[in-house]
C-alpha cells in the first residue's frame, strides 16, 4: 500500500527548509532548501519565493503540509492584505527601549509575567510594534492586520482567513498562554491606541484549510515548538539548540512567569507549555572566533581541545551581537582575566566554547527554577557539530548530553504537526521507532562536575563585573 505523506516546512532566519515524510512512521523520503536573504528585516515575498524554490517538485503526493517559522517576527499588512513594511525578524533590537518602556508603562516585570508569561525583550512583536508607532508613524497609520511569520506563510498556502497557534502566539508579548486568549488592551496600548486584526488561534491539531490543490494545512506553529514536536520531547529533557541563536527549552504541565525575564513563559504545539530561554549567540561565536585565529573550523576544534578546562582563567563573554539573555541588547564582546601567560590560541577558542556553553548553562538552570526537572540534555543545531562543543557540553551542563540524529527537527515538527491533522487523532502520531541517537556523550563525574561549576561561576561574575547584572531584570 501506498504510503501517506506529509511535508514539514521550517522557514527560518536564514533558509527554508522541507521534509516530506511518510505519516505513520515519520520516514523521510525527500528534501528541499532554499536560502533567504541576510539582514534583520526581510520582505516577507522573500520568504514565499524561498518556500517555492525549496518546494519545486518535492510536493509531489503529498496529503498534507505544515509550517514552523522563526517565532516574533512583525509582518504588518495593510486593508488590502499588502506588506506595509519589510518584517522586523526576531534578531533586529532596535526595539530593545520600546521593550523596556512598556514595562515600565505597564506594571513592571511581574504585572507583564502575570498577564502573558513573559517579560517582553527587543525580540517580541509587542515591541516591534511599539518602535513602528514611534518611528514610522505613518507606515503603523496603514497597518490593519499583523501576522507572525509562520501565520503569513500559512495564509499565503490558504488563502482563508489568516490563523495562527497558541504556541507562536505566545511570543508576541499579546497572548496570554495561560488564558489562551489575547490582550488587546496590551496591543492597544503599545501599538499607540491602535487595535489591528489579529490571526484567528487555532487548537493543535486544527486545520487551517487547503491549497487551492487540495493538500491539507495545519496550523503550524513557532520553530522552537515545532522542534519539540520533532524531538518528541518527554517529562526529564531539556534541548539545548545551538544555530544562529541559543536555545534552552522543555516541555511543562503549567505555564512560567518568570518576573526575571530569563525565561519565556512559551506554550508549546501540544497544549502544554514550553518554558524557554534564549541567547542572541551560539555557533556564530565558534565562527567568528575561528575566523579571528585565521583557523578552519576543525582547527578550532583542535586549539580548544589542547587547552585545559578553564582556559587559564580566560572569561569570555560572548556577546558579539548584543544578548537576549541576559537583556543586553547593547552589549559587546570582552575577555577577562586575560594575562601574558593565558594569552594563546588555544585558550581563546577554549574561553569561546566556555563562553557559549556558560550563557546556555544559566538557561537551564532558569528553566529548572519553573518546573523543569532536567535528567538529560538533547544537544542539537549547527554548533552541536564541534568536537571541542561536544566536549566541553557535559562538563558545563553537568547532566548527561546526548546528540539526537542529525535532522531538520523544525520541519521534522512540523510534518508531524500536519500528520496529526491529518489523522484527527486525539495525540499526534508517535515517529519514536524512527529517531536515533547519533551519539551519547560521557556522563560528568563528579569531579567534571566542579570544574564545569566552576567554569560557570567565572563567567556570572565577569557578567556582574562587566554589566552588573547576574539575571536578566531584577525584581520590581
Amino acid at each position: 500500500m501506498t504510503a501517506e505523506l506529509v511535508a514539514g516546512i521550517d522557514s527560518s532566519t536564514q533558509s527554508t527548509k522541507v521534509v516530506v515524510c511518510d505519516a505513520a512512521t515519520g520516514e523521510i523520503v525527500r528534501t528541499g532548501r532554499a536560502p533567504h536573504p541576510d539582514g534583520t528585516e526581510v520582505h516577507p515575498d522573500a520568504w514565499w519565493a524561498a518556500f517555492q524554490e525549496a518546494t519545486n517538485g518535492v510536493l509531489d503526493g503529498v496529503k498534507a503540509v505544515g509550517v514552523g517559522g522563526q517565532q516574533h517576527g512583525m509582518v504588518t499588512l495593510d486593508e488590502n492584505n499588502d506588506v506595509v513594511r519589510p518584517a522586523l525578524l526576531w534578531n533586529d533590537t532596535r526595539s530593545a527601549q520600546a521593550a523596556l518602556d512598556l514595562i515600565e508603562e505597564l506594571g513592571g516585570p511581574s504585572a507583564w509575567a502575570k498577564s502573558v508569561g513573559s517579560v517582553p525583550v527587543a525580540s517580541f512583536t509587542v515591541t516591534k510594534l511599539r518602535w513602528l508607532a514611534e518611528n514610522e508613524p505613518r507606515l503603523a497609520d496603514r497597518v490593519a492586520r499583523v501576522l507572525l511569520p509562520h501565520d503569513w506563510l500559512t495564509w499565503k498556502l490558504t488563502g482563508g482567513d489568516p490563523v495562527t497557534d497558541r504556541g507562536d502566539a505566545s511570543g508576541t508579548g499579546y497572548f496570554s498562554p495561560s488564558d489562551n486568549a489575547y490582550r488587546l488592551d496590551v496591543l492597544s496600548h503599545a501599538f499607540g491606541g491602535r487595535t489591528p486584526e489579529l490571526p484567528t488561534v487555532l487548537g493543535p491539531a486544527d486545520a487551517a484549510g487547503h491549497t487551492p490543490g487540495g493538500v491539507l494545512v495545519s496550523a503550524g506553529t513557532g520553530d522552537n515548538m515545532a522542534a519539540a514536536l520533532g524531538l518528541e520531547l518527554k517529562p526529564g529533557d531539556a534541548v539545548v539548540s545551538l544555530g544562529t541563536s541559543g536555545t534552552v527549552f522543555g516541555v511543562a504541565e503549567t505555564g512560567a512567569a518568570d518576573v526575571s525575564g530569563e525565561v519565556a513563559g512559551f506554550a508549546d504545539a501540544t497544549g502544554r507549555f514550553l518554558p524557554l530561554a534564549c541567547t542572541l549567540n551560539a555557533a556564530r561565536v565558534l565562527t567568528a572566533t575561528a575566523s579571528m585565529l585565521g583557523a578552519t573550523l576543525s582547527e578550532f576544534d583542535r586549539l580548544a581541545l589542547t587547552a585545559e578546562p578553564g582556559a587559564g582563567g580566560l572569561t569570555f563573554l560572548p556577546y558579539l551581537d548584543g544578548e537576549r539573555t541576559p537583556n543586553l541588547p547593547g552589549a559587546t564582546g570582552s575577555l577577562a582575566g586575560l594575562t601574558r601567560d593565558n594569552m594563546t590560541p588555544e585558550n581563546l577558542a577554549r574561553s569561546a566554547v566556555e563562553g557559549m556553553l556558560c550563557g546556555l548553562a544559566a538557561g537551564l538552570d532558569a528553566v529548572r527554577a519553573h518546573g523543569l526537572d532536567v535528567q538529560r540534555v538533547l544537544l542539537i543545531g549547527g554548533g552541536a557539530q564541534s568536537r571541542a562543543v561536544r566536549a566541553v557540553a557535559p562538563l558545563v551542563f553537568g547532566v548527561p548530553v546526548q546528540l539526537p540524529e542529525v535532522a531538520e527537527y523544525v520541519a521534522l515538527g512540523a510534518a508531524r504537526q500536519a500528520a496529526w491533522a491529518l489523522s484527527s487523532s486525539a495525540e499526534p502520531p508517535s515517529w519514536q521507532e524512527n529517531q536515533k541517537l547519533r551519539l551519547e556523550l560521557d556522563e560528568p563525574t563528579e569531579a567534571q562536575r566542579a570544574e564545569g561549576h566552576r567554569i560557570q561561576q567565572r563567567h556570572l561574575e565577569a557578567r556582574e563585573a562587566a554589566y552588573g547584572v547576574r539575571r536578566n531584570l531584577g525584581e520590581d
